[in-house]
């Protein structure tokens, strides 16, 4: 069980724990358009789905996942949270469920699986959640530009080393980067994570900033702590 300040997320049955990426994209995703209908894709424990219904004050907020252990668990952590009313999970493939689904959404979320390299561990379920060939960024993008309403928000977490690459993709389906903020460890390693958020706007000026996480082992920095404070129980 991982306790935050106002819901608990069970994850014994998930690959794919808890971990500071989701924490980020669920304590950084922009709400200033008031967003009625969320979908987070690939929810896993529903934790970013969860983190949203906080902060939002939106009446729909979806999720999909395709691992039925992952799904099964989610589904679980929604209708124990304050939200149940607003949560719901959908167990589909992407292109099934973009292909089906007639909605659209004010704000999409992903924080998608994204090892490129060859290796495999032992665990297949950790596997399918952990590799970019179990949701390819193109796939993931097309999903989006294809559900997304038209004054909509795209936000994802990715490594820094595919930014270039992921904004590229996000343009061939007129989708351009209005937010990113480039996350490091500590102030000396490199940079690690690119949160961006998109939208259909082409005349995107993308306001860039850098967040460092802490300055010392569990010495947190202001900035990591403004935007994770509403959530972790020790902050």
């Amino acid at each position: 069980m991982f306790q935050f300040k106002q819901f608990t997320i069970a994850q014994d049955r998930c690959a794919m724990k808890v971990g500071t990426d989701g924490v980020l994209l669920g304590a950084w995703t922009p709400l200033d358009h008031h967003p009625y209908s969320i979908l987070d894709i690939g929810a896993g424990t529903g934790l970013i789905a969860l983190m949203l219904a906080q902060r939002s004050t939106a009446e729909q907020v979806d999720a999909l996942e395709i691992d039925e252990e992952a799904y099964e668990q989610a589904v679980e952590n929604f209708e124990n949270s304050p939200w149940n009313d607003r949560l719901f999970c959908y167990h589909a493939a992407l292109d099934e469920f973009a292909a089906e689904i007639e909605d659209e959404y004010d704000l999409i979320v992903s924080n998608p699986p994204f090892y490129t390299d060859t290796y495999y561990s032992q665990n297949e379920q950790r596997d399918l959640a952990r590799f970019e060939d179990a949701m390819p960024f193109e796939d993931l993008v097309e999903a989006a530009s294809v559900l997304l309403s038209d004054t909509g928000i795209f936000a994802v977490i990715i490594p820094f080393k595919e930014e270039e690459h992921f904004i590229g993709l996000a343009q061939e389906c007129e989708l351009f980067p209005f937010k990113i903020t480039r996350v490091k460890g500590t102030p000396s390693t490199e940079i690690k994570r690119s949160l961006i958020a998109f939208s259909r706007n082409p005349e995107n000026q993308p306001e860039t900033d850098e967040l460092i996480i802490e300055v010392a082992r569990h010495q947190y920095t202001p900035e990591y702590t403004a935007l994770a404070k509403d959530f972790y129980l020790k902050l």
